[in-house]
């Protein structure tokens, strides 16, 4: 099945989707790919701060927090459209 494109700040907690691009200036660009957010990297959506920004993440194995500006500008192709946290697939 398809599934839709969207960007990192469109995720809901517990959605997991892997990066297919990073859009934006050269420096901000930059900046995400020091996280270790580069094109190929699955992540989740952990939860957001309680006003909206940061987003908690876990790439790598470890947790980032992006702010939305640049979750904005990083291009996801899902991969769990179900939004179930891992631990809870996992049970």
């Amino acid at each position: 099945r398809q599934l839709k494109a969207m960007n990192l700040s469109e995720l809901r907690p517990g959605q997991s989707a892997q990066i297919v691009g990073i859009s934006g200036d050269e420096d901000s660009a930059e900046r995400i790919m020091e996280m270790g957010l580069i094109e190929g990297t699955s992540v989740e959506v952990v939860r957001y701060a309680p006003l909206g920004n940061p987003i908690e993440i876990k790439a790598h194995g470890y947790p980032l927090t992006p702010r939305n500006r640049e979750a904005s500008l990083i291009e996801l192709k899902i991969t769990d459209p179900d939004g179930l946290p891992t631990r809870e697939r996992n049970a």
